[in-house]
């Protein structure tokens, strides 16, 4: 069976080899029928703590790390700075 792969925004970076990455899904209520934005926050590993706030990344599913992190990122974009 295939890892999961989610996108996401880093949110925090405080922690050693970790980022909060928040991940925003959409979907359609099955009664209202009205478009619902949630967003959920997942603890993924990051080896080389490269990744700050605002940047763009890949998550996948791995092992449990730790008692929160079961996530590593695979890969990012940078945030632009103007």
């Amino acid at each position: 069976m295939p890892k999961r792969t989610l996108q996401g925004v880093v949110v925090s970076d405080k922690q050693t080899k970790t980022v909060v990455v928040r991940v925003d899904r959409r979907f359609t209520h099955p009664i209202y029928k009205k478009t619902i934005r949630t967003s959920k926050n997942y603890h993924a590993h990051d080896e080389n703590s490269q990744f700050k706030p605002g940047d763009l990344v890949w998550i996948e599913e791995s092992k449990p790390i730790s008692k929160l992190k079961r996530w590593i990122v695979i890969r990012g974009e940078q945030k632009k700075t103007a």
